[in-house]
């Protein structure tokens, strides 16, 4: 089947190491007229599938939103920041979890682009160490000024005020998104690896890793062996960017709605039977209280939900095509993803601010999902948002420098 060539990272598609589609006719960037954002739009390739990009920027808001509005962040008895959330206290919240836990999707685009990378290297004659290089850029040099930045802040708190006790201790909940970026820096360097598992043998693969997954699991919950959690840390993650590489193929793309259903269905069947079975809770977020957490160490129950949001994703993405192909919206989601990699690396730390803001003016931060917390939710999205903006404001720029120099 015809394989559409396209990249999903937001620059022009041969610095990103897709081979460049044809430009559609439009106007060349107009300098002085939106800057680098309209000059990205305007040379958006024709066949680049923007429903992949949208995602991207969805699954990274999705996720910013959680932490900061649904999360009951306070200061625990040792005085650290801690962040569980209302689940266990709010009857059928868990059933939000199976959309809003968005994490395979960026896992499953992130198959697509990674795929369309390794294909567009492979083209020009390129190795693993040019495409490991070029993927990996972007997600070292956010992550390096974050930690650079976090290390000099911790030592001029501590120097300024003796026997305070390191950030680890009191604000771990800021490095939060940093095991997550682990997992997806490692299945961006085996990527050309699983990729050419699925040129051979695309169902024979992705069979092999789901079978992998339930085998680990049962070692886990039945045989007791806690490392096979570890492992199923990575094998679930690489089971959802293998689904990527059948959207960037072109296999599910001509499928009939019926057979999109049917994926999300069969998702659906298995997020049932697994969070029935008792050793899987019904959360796809860790909860207070639970023994086990489907998010870490990772288990099949994600794998499920993986398979059942790729197939709603599917289902949706004719009406999704056809939003983007609007301007505006476009424009917005090229804006988000030019800044994706700061906004999840530092988001964190704006809600930190943003708690240090409320806490100095006198305000207590509550720890149960009382009425008062419920009231104070359009709070948690302005004060830590505003803080953002700042952040943004000042490391967007070693995110850009790329992008920059792309400019036609």
């Amino acid at each position: 089947m015809p394989t559409t060539r396209t990249s999903v990272d937001i620059v022009p598609a041969d610095r990103q190491g897709v081979a460049p589609a044809p430009v559609p006719k439009q106007p060349v960037a107009r300098a002085g007229q939106g800057g680098l954002v309209d000059t990205l739009v305007d040379a958006t390739p024709a066949g680049r599938d923007r429903v992949v990009d949208a995602l991207r920027g969805l699954s990274i808001v999705v996720v910013v939103l959680w932490h900061w509005v649904l999360s009951i962040t306070h200061v625990d008895g040792g005085g650290a920041l801690t962040m569980p959330n209302p689940i266990d206290q709010v009857p059928g919240l868990w059933i939000g979890t199976w959309f809003l836990q968005i994490m395979p999707v960026f896992f499953v685009v992130g198959g697509y682009a990674n795929m369309a990378a390794w294909e567009a290297v492979r083209t020009r004659g390129g190795t693993w160490a040019a495409y490991a290089r070029k993927r990996v850029d972007r997600l070292l040099k956010p992550i390096g000024v974050f930690l650079a930045v976090w290390a000099v802040v911790d030592l001029v708190i501590r120097f300024a005020r003796p026997g305070t006790p390191s950030v680890w201790t009191w604000g771990r909940v800021v490095f939060v998104p940093l095991w997550f970026l682990g997992a997806y820096l490692a299945v961006v360097l085996i990527a050309p690896v699983a990729a050419r598992a699925h040129r051979r043998s695309p169902l024979a693969a992705l069979g092999v890793l789901g079978v992998a997954v339930i085998s680990l699991d049962l070692l886990r919950f039945h045989a007791g062996w806690s490392v096979a959690g570890y492992l199923n840390s990575l094998l679930v993650w690489v089971f959802a960017h293998q689904l990527g590489f059948f959207w960037r193929d072109g296999t599910v793309t001509a499928w009939s709605t019926l057979r999109r259903a049917a994926v999300a269905a069969s998702g659906l069947a298995g997020l049932v039977v697994l969070t029935g079975s008792g050793w899987y809770p019904t959360s796809m977020v860790a909860v207070r209280g639970e023994d086990v957490s489907n998010m870490f160490p990772t288990t099949a129950g994600i794998a499920a939900l993986a398979v059942f949001q790729f197939g709603l994703v599917l289902l949706a993405r004719p009406a999704l095509e056809r939003l983007l192909a609007r301007r505006a919206l476009w424009k917005a989601t090229v804006t988000l993803n030019a800044v994706a990699m700061t906004i999840f690396t530092w988001h964190m730390t704006a809600l930190v601010l943003a708690i240090g803001i409320w806490r100095a003016v006198g305000l207590q931060l509550l720890d149960e999902p009382s009425g008062a917390w419920w009231a104070q939710r359009p709070i948690w999205l302005v004060l830590p948002g505003v803080c953002l903006a700042v952040l943004l404001a000042a490391f967007a720029r070693f995110e850009l420098p790329a992008r920059q120099a792309s400019k036609p």
